[in-house]
């Protein structure tokens, strides 16, 4: 027979969901996701959410140099990729990276990139972007720059720059990445930019 506490105990444990963490492959499950630190110079070290505009995926990683890293994202599960975008046969998944510098030198652009193809520029008529329809107007920024800019062609580019971010601290970035006609895997290229000399 248990008693009431341990009911009660027992009830919340099943309401709590802890961060993700990674699967046996080193993948993150995450919001209908696997986002991967398989291409190396970063480490993913938490994720959850759902990836909804109320619940985005949360990934928390850290940077070892200032060269540009490669985070993997992939489909899984019956429910595989994104949310849909209403009115719109495309999805959408919003995410927030929390960016911690652990590479020693300070930052003062930081540049992310799309591709379908690893190495191969993501084009308008591959559907992939960071909401180039706009359906979402305040779906991207960060609170260590003021401003950004996107660059859709030749490239699908979001440069955030009129800030900084010192050794060992974290910035943070909301993006939006919506694709009109979903893959699985894409990439974003993440490229954190030092003063030149």
């Amino acid at each position: 027979m248990w008693s009431l506490s341990q009911i009660l105990v027992a009830v919340s444990a099943a309401f709590i969901t802890p961060a993700a963490g990674p699967a046996d492959d080193g993948q993150w499950p995450v919001g209908g996701y696997r986002f991967s630190d398989e291409m190396g110079g970063f480490r993913i070290v938490e994720a959850h959410g759902e990836g909804t505009r109320r619940d985005p995926v949360v990934l928390t990683q850290e940077f070892y140099s200032a060269s540009p890293v490669v985070l993997v994202i992939r489909g899984y599960g019956p429910d595989a990729g994104p949310r849909t975008i209403p009115g719109s046969p495309g999805t959408a998944l919003y995410l927030t990276l929390r960016t911690r510098n652990a590479s020693g030198l300070g930052w003062i652009e930081f540049q992310f990139e799309l591709q379908e193809e690893p190495g191969q520029p993501s084009t308008y008529g591959d559907g992939l972007s960071f909401d180039q329809r706009r359906f979402e107007p305040r779906g991207m920024g960060s609170d260590s720059f003021e401003l950004h800019d996107r660059n859709f062609e030749p490239h699908d580019r979001l440069l955030f720059r009129e800030g900084k971010v010192d050794p060992d601290e974290t910035a943070s970035f909301s993006i939006l990445i919506t694709d009109l006609t979903p893959v699985s895997p894409f990439y974003l290229v993440q490229d954190p930019r030092i003063p030149l000399s």
